[in-house]
């Protein structure tokens, strides 16, 4: 297992589960998040991976806008192979007293300082209790990037939904804008019809 640097990790428990947490938005629950809890589920013979999922308060508070409600995002998680349970409204911090509650003997995360407000690292406290269980990040997928390859081709994606049946007020499009993407079309057609 990968410890980080200047920290020890408690020996497991060897007569019953261990119990994993994992916590996060998983907005958009994809590749990336799937591995992570993979990994963190895999760590030892015999774990109980615990997800922990803010509210959507607590989440639009820190981070902004999902995409997915909170709702949404337990659910997806609920039908992860990897997830044991999933606790709702977890807190955005992890507590001594949240980890005894739920019988936590291990958080997983990755290891990068996670900073928000004026603390450095949320992660640090258990970190220095041994209680820290490093996990991977899958580089090149993550919410951002799949929100901003939307937002890249959003014409493209207006144009997929007009030509499945959606109308510009589902799509919150303009008269203007509507009609700017069928002029683009039209003439993209009449284009190829001279090559």
């Amino acid at each position: 297992k990968y410890v980080p640097d200047g920290y020890t990790m408690n020996a497991p428990a060897s007569d019953r589960p261990v119990r994993v947490y994992a916590d996060g938005v998983f907005d958009l629950f994809h590749l990336g998040h799937m591995k992570q809890l993979e990994q963190a589920k895999k760590a030892f013979p015999n774990t109980v991976l615990v997800v922990g999922l803010p509210s959507d308060i607590e989440t639009h508070k820190r981070k902004g806008l999902t995409v997915l409600t909170a709702d949404q995002r337990a659910e997806s998680l609920r039908h992860c192979r990897w997830v044991d349970e999933v606790i709702e409204d977890a807190p955005w911090i992890v507590t001594p007293e949240f980890l005894e509650k739920n019988k936590i003997d291990y958080v997983a995360h990755d290891d990068l300082p996670y900073v928000t407000g004026d603390n450095p690292d949320i992660y640090e406290p258990i970190k220095k209790k041994g209680q820290f269980l490093a996990t991977q990040r899958t580089e090149g997928v993550s919410t951002s990037d799949i929100i901003t390859k939307i937002i890249r081709d959003y014409d493209k994606y207006l144009m997929r939904n007009f030509a499945r049946g959606a109308t510009r007020q589902e799509l919150n499009v303009s008269w203007l804008k509507k009609n700017e993407l069928e002029l683009k079309k039209s003439f993209g057609e009449w284009l190829d019809a001279f090559q």
